[in-house]
């Protein structure tokens, strides 16, 4: 029985790449059975066309669908559509959940007005602040891509956003012979259009990159009221001075993260986002 890596998955057919090469396979049967399903990422066990067995994964992501993750690359343009910390938050909710790291990359800063720069700025300083590294890549030329190629060599990285962003563009100028489909913007929904339909590792720079489908939103599957806040890393910092054990820092009386809210240690778009996720999750939780 060979192993391998699932490097692309699409209509049922798995591809499954190892030191011999890249195998066109099905998973069993029974998998459906026992609620198995196989993901890009995955390293597995197969013979004669059929996975025989999914190996344990380090990490899962729901959506993207991928597993095994190191990092995310959280590509977000500055404009066109418009820059969302709300989505930004939320997706790295999903990364720090499953303990992998995160970069920032930020497009079209070329194309922006003054008036989009300077509201950036104060994101900018946030999140660089909580340790995320932040990179600016703009530019039919992808200026600066280069930035981002000491992160990816030996990882497996999530290139996740919303349609519109530039993540095919991204791509394409980290690797020219890519020749991605990219996709244009509608001016009337200052959205991109789907070019990314499956998902599917490349591998760039020495390490495996996951293009994944633009989204819009993400929902907290498998992710508990509790854990949210492990996931927004200036809460974790504070909430050990908090009064009460158990405290979830939206209403109790003597909570660290509140008062650290009040006084600007914690910026209060963070502080908001987290509430919205811990209300929404809450409330997913009891219907």
């Amino acid at each position: 029985m060979q192993e391998g890596q699932i490097v692309k998955a699409v209509g049922g057919f798995y591809e499954v790449k190892n030191e011999e090469g890249v195998f066109r396979c099905r998973a069993r049967g029974l998998f459906r059975k026992q609620k198995i399903k196989p993901l890009v990422g995955d390293f597995v066990q197969f013979e004669h066309h059929y996975i025989q067995a999914v190996l344990k994964r380090d990490s899962e992501l729901h959506r993207p669908p991928v597993a095994n993750i190191d990092q995310a690359f959280l590509v977000f343009s500055m404009t066109k559509p418009a820059f969302s910390p709300y989505l930004l938050d939320r997706m790295l909710v999903h990364v720090e959940a499953i303990e992998a790291d995160a970069v920032i990359v930020v497009t079209k800063k070329d194309i922006a007005t003054e008036e989009e720069l300077a509201a950036f700025r104060e994101y900018q300083d946030i999140y660089q602040g909580l340790g995320y590294p932040l990179i600016f890549v703009s530019g039919q030329k992808g200026e600066n891509s280069e930035a981002l190629l000491p992160y990816l060599k030996g990882r497996l990285t999530v290139l996740a956003g919303q349609s519109g962003v530039g993540k095919s563009t991204l791509l394409n100028h980290l690797d020219p012979n890519l020749s991605l489909e990219t996709g244009e913007i509608s001016e009337g929904l200052a959205r991109g259009k789907h070019t990314t339909r499956q998902v599917e590792l490349l591998n760039i720079a020495g390490g495996s990159v996951a293009d994944t489908p633009g989204f819009s939103s993400l929902d907290f599957t498998g992710i508990e009221p509790e854990l949210v806040q492990d996931c927004f890393r200036e809460i974790r910092e504070v909430r050990a001075a908090c009064k009460y054990r158990g405290c979830t820092h939206r209403k109790e009386d003597g909570c660290a993260v509140k008062e650290a809210t009040a006084s600007g240690e914690i910026a209060s778009t963070r502080h908001e986002h987290y509430m919205q996720f811990y209300d929404e999750i809450e409330k997913n939780r009891r219907y």
